[in-house]
């Protein structure tokens, strides 16, 4: 049975996870079973990043090691440009820091994807 659409599975596993997370995963895993599905939200829990903690890192940066939510994200390059001009003259840390919703989506859909790919190779 499904709650407002989304596999109830998928939200006793991802509780954390925000509304736009919870649409994206129903529909990329539209078709599976209870144990595929479940591995699935096993896997992807462990790559997720938390929004709240990426705006917490943003705020880190503005005041003590810039850049550092970049590095979290996997941003290296751009971790290493904000850490050495200081987000940038604080202006792109700042940005982070209104954008950090957009930052763990974007990074969330990778993981999404990646794990995909995971399951898919585990399966063959």
């Amino acid at each position: 049975m499904e709650t407002n659409g989304i596999n109830p599975l998928i939200i006793q596993f991802l509780y954390n996870a925000t509304p736009e997370e919870l649409i994206t995963i129903n529909s990329r895993t539209k078709g599976f079973s209870n144990a595929e599905l479940e591995q699935f939200c096993v896997i992807y829990r462990a790559k997720r990043k938390d929004p709240q903690l990426i705006l917490i890192l943003a705020l880190i940066g503005l005041f003590g090691i810039a850049g550092i939510q970049r590095f979290f994200i996997g941003h290296i390059g751009m971790g290493i440009l904000y850490f050495f001009t200081a987000g940038l003259c604080f202006v792109g840390t700042i940005i982070d820091a209104v954008n950090y919703k957009d930052l763990a989506m974007e990074y969330n859909a990778k993981m999404i994807t990646e794990t995909l790919s995971t399951l898919n190779m585990i399966a063959r």
